[in-house]
């Protein structure tokens, strides 16, 4: 037997029919070490050593390969072909070298671009070592991201209260966010004017001409700025008479993108679909992992995470001939084309994301897949198939329009476009974030010295407009442009962020929290050289080197932790003072912007002589006068829509981190939105400082729910939880919504169910109510349905009992209630009859094993408890007969003498089940299977 080690039960689950019976698939669930969170766990005095630890979840993976390959032909790790995917076989292979599973046993490394039967069987026949050189570049990465994260982040509770954590690459991403919001602020929108002129040819065709030169002089897009002269211009053109001067046609091409890498991937997939780029990798995992097509479950696409643009021949080949067959030959180009990567510093070229069957059309499997799944597929399968497509040919047509009025000569020019020939736009166009294709235009045909017809003449106002917010795909694009992390930590920096509550999704537009700003004016007065673009890139580029084998990852380590050591040590003497200093001087303009009556935006606008300042609370930053406590005026940090004593300020003691969202139309009482100690919640009415004084009632956020997103009517939906949401269909009792300490729930009596990620306990319906408290109620949790209850047999006449039979963790079983046995290999679950299931339960319990099941009562031959707990799962079934019988027997007697009792009973219960199975084969088949 030889054993495999993968990631995920998914990936298991598709190679292990692959491989077929001389090979054991196990999942190791992703990463089973990590660094403690703690101290010391990576120590700059030991040259780095980092202290690893096997989580509770790793622990039992670790136990369940070693335990497999015990007496196995070889070990066999084929986790995921990048860094990552080689660091897990790394750990894994540390973890049982500690254990001593490994006695002599062979190790190999395998990886494949994709999840077929053929790219994993020509895998297994090139097998290799574990790549050091990619470790090591793993663990200076994440040696790197431990000393930032558990040095900087002390600092910042210290020294920015409300500050939640930095990170060496999300520090870096939320600078470019708050850097452009300040871009945004400070714009100054100018003005400037367009002239159109709408002309016609003396055969009736109609274009648009734009004035672009006026007297010899070249006129540009901002040129004209003032109403006054672009009427100017327009009396002019009124007057004018208009002629072709020259008409300029050119053959153009445009040529296809190259298939998707991760970066890309994640763009289209924001841009047209939609989804965050946490959720196209979701989906693309699956996708690579495999799903089932017609009863085969295959691998759709190859890996999802790579910088590399190439793709086999094979699936170049394949390619052109469904262009072939489904567009037609004129379509295939006379070459196959290569592309090759531009991003900077990219690496681990593999393959780029692809289609592993190019014949598998997207309408064609879509009835296979969820509906994310076949937009997402659609996407890679057409990028993919339009990057070995022809190239669109066009003609660009310019005409030169001269206006003559008197002496004078105005300048206009029409541009048009026309495909000739669409090639690969006939299948994909790539979609832009910012701004849209031009419309193509077809221009009349025209000669020069044509006299042409003025119809119209337009003059529009414009002004120039700020640079857009990012979104999470420009984001992505701009991080890729400057070398800023690597595609498979973008998406996870993205989620951070978002989590952190640094930024927030407007619009499909990350706009930073004030939370975020604060963080990022720290490390820019702070740690300014930790957050510069250069330096993180330049970073990241060592790092590449490490995975070349270049330099020594230790080396990088120590040149880093020189530097960022001395400045965490800068630290100690910071006063909260020079904090607000550098804030203040920072953020001044956010915080205090410029007013309309040009007072100014610092004064206080309760005593008048105090200015206002940026201050440092329990809770976090807030906005206060210089003459506390004799003023005790306060407001939130945000400026937007508050001015004098507006919404969020406080002019008698309110506290900071305090926004009045306004009155309760019921009790007149006041509601605000409040920072606490566990986070942002909302409030009705004020606390009283009365001895035994009733409580004001409060509501925690739910998840998810920024506070800039709570209004008065969403903060008394809050107030009001528990809400009834539906009546229970049996007893009729109310099912309540409510928040609790583990987030939100759903309550019918003494059952609480939890909500799913996607349930808003404001938004809830009944129907949902009611499915999430039946199913707890059937044993399930979280609207996951209730244990299997499994096949009824029958009842067994000599002790009255009805037997079921079960799927369970070893494979299907039969149990009484009081018993369970494991099937033989040689029956099947769906085809066991009543006497066969009585036969093995009767020598079940005559070897003395079985768990009982939940509220059956226990065999008098008790397990122990290490038995009982490897054998059972969380259906009560049992491991195979001959152990727990020789488990049991063990209590009893001797170990020899459990065996004796144990190994007969078992083999003449199988040997029974055997023969009954020949003998009932025409019942067997009425049961719905074939014989096993």
């Amino acid at each position: 037997m030889k054993v495999v080690v993968v990631e995920s039960p998914a990936k298991a689950k598709t190679i292990n029919k692959y491989l077929g019976r001389d090979y054991e698939v196990l999942a190791s669930f992703g990463h089973i070490r990590d660094l403690p969170a703690k101290d010391g766990s990576v120590d700059p005095e030991a040259d780095f050593q980092m202290v690893w630890e096997l989580e509770d979840r790793g622990s039992k993976r670790v136990s369940e390969i070693a335990k497999a390959v015990k007496g196995a032909e070889k070990l066999i790790l084929a986790t995921d072909p990048d860094r990552e995917g080689e660091a897990i076989s790394w750990h894994v292979l540390e973890a049982l070298t500690a254990r001593k599973a490994l006695k002599g046993i062979p190790v190999e490394r395998v990886t494949f671009n994709a999840i077929t039967k053929d790219s994993v069987e020509q895998a297994m026949r090139r097998p290799r070592a574990i790549d050091q050189a990619l470790v090591d570049a793993y663990l200076a990465r994440r040696a790197l991201d431990y000393l930032v994260g558990f040095n900087l982040s002390p600092v910042l509770w210290r020294k920015l209260p409300g500050a939640r954590s930095a990170g060496r690459v999300q520090s870096v991403a939320l600078r470019l966010v708050t850097e452009r919001e300040v871009e945004i602020e400070t714009f100054r929108p100018r003005e400037y004017w367009s002239l159109v002129a709408t002309l016609a040819t003396d055969k009736g065709g109609v274009f648009d001409a734009r004035l672009v030169g006026a007297d010899g002089r070249r006129i540009q897009r901002l040129d004209v700025g003032t109403g006054e002269e672009a009427a100017a211009f327009r009396r002019d053109l009124e007057l004018a008479t208009f002629r072709v001067a020259a008409v300029e046609a050119k053959p153009a091409k445009r040529h296809p993108q190259p298939p998707f890498t991760t970066s890309t991937l994640q763009q289209e997939a924001s841009r047209k679909l939609g989804l965050a780029p946490a959720q196209t990798m979701r989906v693309a995992q699956r996708l690579y992992e495999g799903v089932d097509i017609g009863g085969e479950t295959v691998g759709i696409i190859t890996y999802m995470r790579t910088d590399g643009v190439d793709m086999a021949p094979e699936a170049i080949q394949d390619a052109r001939a469904v262009i072939g067959r489904e567009f037609g030959d004129a379509y295939v180009p006379g070459a196959p084309r290569k592309y090759t990567v531009k991003a900077k510093n990219a690496q681990e070229a593999h393959e780029a994301v692809r289609p592993t069957d190019m014949g598998l059309l997207p309408k064609q499997i879509a009835r296979h897949l969820e509906p994310e799944q076949a937009k997402l597929y659609e996407l890679i399968w057409t990028r993919t198939v339009a990057s070995q497509m022809e190239s669109a040919e066009l003609e660009r047509t310019t005409v030169d329009v001269e206006a003559s009025v008197g002496p004078r000569r105005l300048d206009l020019r029409a541009t048009g476009q026309v495909v000739k020939f669409d090639g690969f736009l006939t299948l994909y166009q790539e979609g832009k974030d910012d701004e849209e294709d031009e419309e193509s235009k077809r221009l009349p045909m025209m000669r020069a010295n044509d006299a042409l017809t003025r119809e119209r003449i337009t003059a529009t106002q414009h002004f120039t407009e700020p640079p857009p917010r990012y979104s999470e795909a420009s984001l992505v694009k701009r991080m890729e442009e400057l070398g800023i992390g690597r595609p498979s930590t973008y998406a996870a920096v993205l989620q951070t962020l978002r989590d952190r509550e640094y930024v927030r999704i407007e619009k499909k537009r990350l706009v930073p929290e004030d939370k975020g700003r604060l963080v990022t004016g720290f490390l820019e007065s702070f740690f300014k050289r930790y957050v510069e673009y250069d330096f993180t890139a330049d970073l990241e580029g060592q790092l590449d080197r490490v995975s070349n084998a270049e330099i020594d990852w230790r080396a990088v380590l120590r040149d880093f932790w020189r530097d960022f050591s001395a400045a965490i040590g800068n630290t100690k003497e910071l006063r909260v003072t020079d904090v607000l200093e550098a804030l203040n001087g920072l953020l001044g303009a956010h915080i205090f912007p410029e007013k309309a009556d040009g007072s100014n935006p610092r004064a206080c606008p309760t005593c008048g002589s105090g200015q206002l300042s940026l201050k440092l609370g329990k809770f976090g930053a807030f906005v206060g006068c210089s003459n506390y406590p004799e003023c005790k005026y306060t407001r939130q940090l945000s400026a937007s829509g508050l001015d004098g004593e507006g919404e969020g300020s406080s002019a008698d003691g309110g506290q900071p981190g305090v926004r009045v969202l306004g009155d309760d139309p019921a009790t007149g009482l006041p509601v605000s939105l409040r920072d606490g100690r566990f986070g942002p919640f909302v409030q009705l009415g004020e606390a009283s400082t009365e001895k035994g004084a009733e409580k004001p009632k409060r509501s925690s956020l739910p998840k998810g729910l920024a506070p800039s997103a709570v209004d008065l009517e969403k903060a008394l939906r809050l107030l009001a939880l528990p809400r009834e949401v539906a009546r229970h269909p049996e007893t009729g009792e109310p099912i309540l919504a409510n928040l609790g300490r583990f987030g939100p729930y759903v309550q019918h009596g003494k059952t609480y169910a939890n909500l799913g990620r996607d349930d808003d306990v404001l938004e809830i319906g009944a129907n949902r109510a009611i499915d999430l408290i039946v199913a707890k109620e059937q044993g399930g949790g979280r609207g996951r349905p209730a244990a299997d209850p499994g096949r009824p047999l029958g009842k067994d006449e000599a002790s009255g009992r009805e037997l079921v039979v079960k799927a369970g963790k070893y494979g299907p079983y039969v149990t009484d209630g009081e018993v369970n046995a494991t099937l033989p290999k040689t029956a099947s679950a769906e085809a066991l009859t009543l006497e066969e299931g009585i036969a093995l339960v009767k020598a079940r319990r005559e070897a003395g094993g079985g768990k009982p099941a939940r509220g059956g009562r226990k065999t008098a031959a008790k397990p122990t408890r290490k038995a009982a707990a490897r054998k059972a799962d969380g259906d009560g079934e049992a491991a195979p007969a001959g152990k727990a019988g020789a488990k049991a027997g063990a209590k009893a007697g001797t170990k020899a003498r459990a065996k004796a009792a144990a190994k007969p009973a078992a083999k003449a219960a199988g040997a029974s089940v055997a023969k009954t199975v020949k003998t009932t084969k025409a019942a067997k088949t009425t049961a719905g299977s074939d014989p096993a």
